[in-house]
């Protein structure tokens, strides 16, 4: 069963084998290095139906055309005007600082946030609605106080936005859509 479905290791100092599905749609499977070929296909087996799941719901997306370099561009000048106002308005509500702002237009991240609070957004946010952009920023400001995904820290993003849960499966749902824009 594993073995119709293929997948490409990347070995690293990881500690845990972890699957993921890129914009692409290509199989990652990220592991130790020291992980074997038959642990790898074993744990590839054991999530085979999460896998074909997640495929399927995949395909049936609708699919829309690449950005140009002057769409992204754009997109780009657009979240330069508009997220620093979002981070200003919520940083008092979180109770935090924060370093610069920098625009990007990354496959793999929504937003994150440096040990130093340098503060990095993904231009796509701006295709996005509006909740989905507030929440990407309240979760990075959170960083500034718990810098994991711990019970508290995902308290902290509930005290701000209590229906953060909403956006949080929007952008499960829909990111990889907006991802695939990106030219290859």
């Amino acid at each position: 069963m594993a073995a119709e479905i293929s997948y490409r290791i990347i070995r690293s100092k990881r500690r845990t084998i972890a699957l993921e599905i890129n914009a692409a749609g290509e199989i990652l499977v990220r592991c130790p290095q020291r992980c074997t070929k038959a642990q790898i296909e074993a744990f590839v087996q054991s999530r085979a139906d999460w896998l074909r799941k997640h495929l399927q719901k995949r395909a049936a997306q609708p699919k829309l055309p690449p950005l140009t370099t002057e769409e992204v561009r754009a997109l780009a000048q657009q979240a330069l005007e508009v997220i620093p106002g979002r981070v200003a308005h919520y940083a008092p509500l979180v109770g935090v600082t924060y370093g610069r702002i920098t625009i990007r237009n990354q496959r793999s991240r929504w937003g994150s946030c440096s040990s130093q609070g340098n503060l990095n957004f993904n231009c796509l946010l701006m295709l996005a609605p509006p909740e989905v952009l507030d929440y990407v920023v309240v979760h990075e400001l959170c960083h500034r106080k718990e810098m994991n995904h711990s019970p508290k820290f995902w308290a902290e993003v509930a005290r701000v936005l209590p229906d953060y849960h909403t956006s949080k499966k929007w952008l499960k749902d829909h990111g990889g859509t907006l991802i695939a824009r990106l030219s290859p």
